[in-house]
């Protein structure tokens, strides 16, 4: 397959810099200074503070996955429809510094695709080829990240269905695996549907839906807990 079908098929299209062909422009990229502070600083932010990811980032470490910012993050320009993506070829996690704008946002995204860079970590998935693999990694990234919590789709005006959740869940990991795989909206569907219940219930490593900042607040502090008590024995 020549690089630029490849490039289009797994999604490295959305991310511009992702590319060899272009790498020339990174140049130009990196003297957006405004854009790559304020994502820097966000990032930072993000990883000091959010509970979300302050747990993820302990459970990788736990599993032999130690994150370092400055090698397994970047802050890139992305086209108009994503806000981040894990790029599973160099183990490094995206981050749209041209569409994340509030530190909210941030917290989010940083936390979705931790999510991914743990399942890269604690699993043998294949992103590229078993599309049943990347359904589960990015249902679990919509139900434990915070994406579907009510505050955020109250926002979106998505409210009042029954099992809404859910439902949010089913959504978001399908309009994922379309903005990175040429496949059809019928044959993601059938996917996500056919891994959904055992990926839904799989809360690793939060051991529960975190519905808020204050319930991954309390599985964080539950996790360095027994981390610490292992540790001692």
């Amino acid at each position: 397959m020549d690089r630029t079908k490849q490039d289009e098929d797994y999604g490295y299209d959305i991310i511009p810099d992702r590319t060899t062909e272009k790498t020339k422009k990174q140049f130009i990229r990196e003297s957006q200074f405004t854009f790559n502070h304020k994502c820097q600083n966000m990032l930072h932010f993000a990883m000091e503070t959010s509970p979300y990811a302050k747990l993820l980032l302990s459970a990788m470490k736990s599993s032999g996955c130690k994150v370092f910012k400055g090698r397994h993050f970047s802050c890139e320009d992305c086209d108009g429809t994503v806000s981040g993506g894990f790029d599973a070829a160099s183990s490094q996690i995206v981050l749209c510094q041209n569409n994340i704008h509030q530190q909210s946002h941030m917290n989010r995204v940083v936390t979705h695709e931790l999510i991914h860079a743990f399942d890269h970590c604690r699993a043998h998935v294949d992103w590229f080829d078993n599309f049943r693999h990347l359904a589960c990694s990015e249902i679990r990234a919509a139900n434990l990240s915070g994406d579907c919590a009510f505050t955020n789709e109250l926002s979106r005006f998505n409210f009042g269905l029954k099992q809404h959740h859910q439902e949010c869940v089913r959504d978001r990991a399908l309009r994922s695996i379309l903005a990175v795989r040429k496949i059809s909206r019928e044959e993601a569907r059938k996917i996500v549907d056919e891994v959904f219940e055992s990926c839904f219930n799989d809360h690793a490593p939060f051991g529960r839906i975190p519905h808020s900042k204050k319930d991954a607040a309390f599985a964080y502090r539950e996790y360095t807990n027994r981390d610490r008590y292992y540790t001692n024995l």
